[in-house]
């Protein structure tokens, strides 16, 4: 195997969410309360993305047995990500304290789950594709705060994130099965887009959300509908309908944030 080859191997991560799972939140938390040690952590956040390839790999190779010369470099990899990931946090801490940490320790059992079923090869199952994202969404929570935002403000957006992941994932597996021509079910995912919505909705009522934030998710069920109506589509295309929709629920979340609506 090329050099090459390796190397993007172990260092180009390929679950369905890809760049946005962490990019999201990341982006919402900035556009909601920009700081400078909010820009750290989202520079920890993409390391943590980042770590989690070769960590996996050297995990994996260390459970069978089979550490091989992949295993090293990934190894070194995750220790270069891992000094990055340090260093950043670091920073916030001196600047900051820690009061953004909250979130990010509840969120800790979710993205423990993901890790192990990812260590066992079992990233595909539904459990750790809506505990990751649910979880890494607390980053926009701890950017928020360590920007100068309330706690109710924090969760708010935290929320939103979780809402969309799960939204996302549900309706992810659904298109990418019947492009394959794999059973699935469609009830399912009109229900889970109807109970994110009507989530999003009472959490607006009770101001935890923006309106315009729960109006975002509230789009989902009929981008859901038209998803599942039209022919199916290659998985690259799907991939690219839900970027487009993760910036649209981040903008219009962001500018309901901040201009209270």
């Amino acid at each position: 195997m090329a050099p090459t080859h390796r190397w993007r191997s172990v260092a180009i991560p390929r679950e369905h969410g890809g760049w946005g799972v962490t990019l999201e939140p990341v982006l919402l938390g900035l556009l909601v309360a920009w700081s400078l040690p909010g820009l750290l952590l989202g520079v920890a956040a993409f390391g943590a993305f980042l770590l989690r390839t070769p960590l996996k790999l050297a995990a994996v190779d260390m459970r069978r047995h089979q550490w091989r010369s992949r295993s090293t470099l990934a190894a070194r990899i995750a220790a270069v990500e891992l000094l990055v990931v340090v260093t950043a946090v670091a920073g916030v801490v001196v600047s900051s304290g820690w009061r953004w940490a909250l979130p990010v320790v509840v969120a800790a059992p979710l993205v423990f789950v993901e890790g192990w079923y990812d260590v066992r090869s079992r990233s595909r199952r539904l459990i750790p594709e809506i505990a990751g994202p649910v979880g890494i969404g607390s980053v926009a929570a701890a950017i928020a705060l360590v920007g100068g935002q309330t706690m109710k403000v924090a969760l708010g957006l935290w929320l939103i994130v979780a809402l969309r992941s799960i939204a996302s994932v549900v309706l992810v597996r659904a298109q990418l099965r019947r492009a394959k021509a794999q059973p699935y079910r469609e009830v399912a995912v009109h229900a889970v887009d109807a109970s994110v919505a009507s989530v999003a909705v009472l959490a607006a009522a009770f101001e935890v959300v923006p309106w315009l934030g729960a109006v975002a998710i509230a789009l989902l069920t009929p981008f859901g509908w038209w998803s599942l109506w039209r022919p199916a589509v290659r998985a690259v295309i799907v991939g690219t309908h839900q970027t487009l929709l993760g910036v649209l629920v981040v903008v219009l979340t962001a500018i309901g944030s901040r201009a209270g609506i």
